[in-house]
C-alpha cells in the first residue's frame, strides 16, 4: 500500500442530495474502506471530511453534482485543500443491474476519481461565473415577467373601452408601458374603471422590471468583460450571449479536450471554439 508520510493514501467519492450526502472511501487499489451518510450542512461537510481523513491522507474526492446539490461540499473540500473532481452520473448499466443505490453511487464516484475517469474541475460556485449565473437567473425571470405583463396588457386593451383601444393601438412595448403606467383611472363604469386600473398596474410593473433589468445589466456587463474579454469582441456576441456561453461552458462536464465538431451550417461552433481559451472555469 502506498504510504504518504505515515498514513496510506485514500480516495473519496460522494453521492450528493438535497438533505444528505453519502460518502465512500477507497484504498489505493480500490478496496472499499467504508460508506457513510452525512447531512448536507456545513457541520455535515466537516464531519464527512473528518471521516474520510480517518482512513488516511485524502488525495482526491469525486463529487457528483458540484453545480447543484454538491456545490457547498465542493467549496468546503476545496477550501480545506482537498482536490475535488466532478463525477458524472453513474453508469446506467450498473443502475440497471443493481438498481438505484446511494452507497453504490458513492463508491462509483470514488472509483471514477481513483481511476482518473473523472478528472474535470468542479463547477466552481464561488467565482465570477457563478456570480454571472446567479444574476442571469434573476434576469431571465424578470424578462419573462416583463413579456408576460406586456402580453396581458395587450389582451386587456383588445377587450377594453373603444377610446382606450384607439389611443393605445400600434404602440411598441416601451411606449405602451409608459402610456398605461400614466393612466389616471376615474371612477365610472365598473368594467372600464377596473380595466384602466389593471392596465396602470401592469404598466408600472413593466417599468419596475425595466429598472431591475437595468440594474442587473450594470452588474453582469463588467463581470463578463473581466472574466472573458475576448467573447465580447466576437461579432454578434453581446453581454447576454457571452454570459450564457460562460455559464454553459462551466456547467457542462468537460470530458474531452478535442474542439467541438463544426455544425453542418458552419455557424455557431466557430464562435464557441474561438472563445474557448477565454472560458476557463475553475473557481475564479
Amino acid at each position: 500500500m502506498t504510504i504518504v508520510g505515515d498514513r496510506p493514501a485514500i480516495t473519496g467519492g460522494v453521492d450528493t442530495h438535497g438533505e444528505v450526502h453519502v460518502a465512500a472511501a477507497l484504498d489505493r487499489i480500490g478496496g472499499l474502506l467504508g460508506v457513510r451518510e452525512f447531512p448536507a450542512t456545513i457541520t455535515g461537510y466537516a464531519s464527512l471530511l473528518g471521516w474520510l481523513g480517518e482512513f488516511g491522507d485524502l488525495g482526491v474526492v469525486g463529487v457528483e453534482g458540484t453545480g447543484s446539490y454538491g456545490a457547498g461540499l465542493a467549496r468546503h473540500l476545496t477550501a480545506a485543500g482537498v482536490r475535488v473532481v466532478e463525477v458524472n452520473r453513474p453508469d446506467r448499466q450498473d443502475r440497471r443491474r443493481q438498481g438505484k443505490s446511494d452507497p453504490l453511487d458513492a463508491v462509483s464516484a470514488a472509483r471514477a476519481a481513483l481511476s482518473g475517469k473523472a478528472s474535470g474541475a468542479p463547477k466552481g460556485g464561488d467565482g465570477a461565473v457563478e456570480a454571472i449565473r446567479a444574476l442571469m437567473v434573476a434576469k431571465r425571470s424578470a424578462r419573462r415577467e416583463r413579456t408576460e405583463a406586456i402580453n396581458q396588457a395587450r389582451a386587456l386593451i383588445v377587450t377594453g373601452p373603444d377610446e382606450l383601444r384607439a389611443r393605445l393601438a400600434g404602440l411598441g412595448p416601451a411606449a405602451l408601458a409608459a402610456a398605461i403606467a400614466a393612466l389616471r383611472p376615474r371612477p365610472g363604469a365598473v368594467p372600464g374603471y377596473a380595466t384602466r386600473v389593471a392596465l396602470r398596474e401592469l404598466g408600472r410593473r413593466v417599468q419596475f422590471l425595466d429598472a431591475q433589468l437595468g440594474r442587473l445589466d450594470e452588474l453582469i456587463g463588467p463581470l463578463v468583460s473581466a472574466r472573458a474579454p475576448g467573447l465580447l469582441a466576437l461579432r454578434g456576441v453581446g453581454p447576454d450571449t457571452a454570459a450564457l456561453l460562460l455559464v454553459a461552458a462551466c456547467a457542462a462536464p468537460r470530458r474531452s479536450r478535442h474542439p467541438p465538431a463544426r455544425s453542418s451550417s458552419g455557424t455557431g461552433s466557430t464562435a464557441a471554439a474561438t472563445a474557448r481559451p477565454t472560458m476557463r472555469c475553475g473557481g475564479s
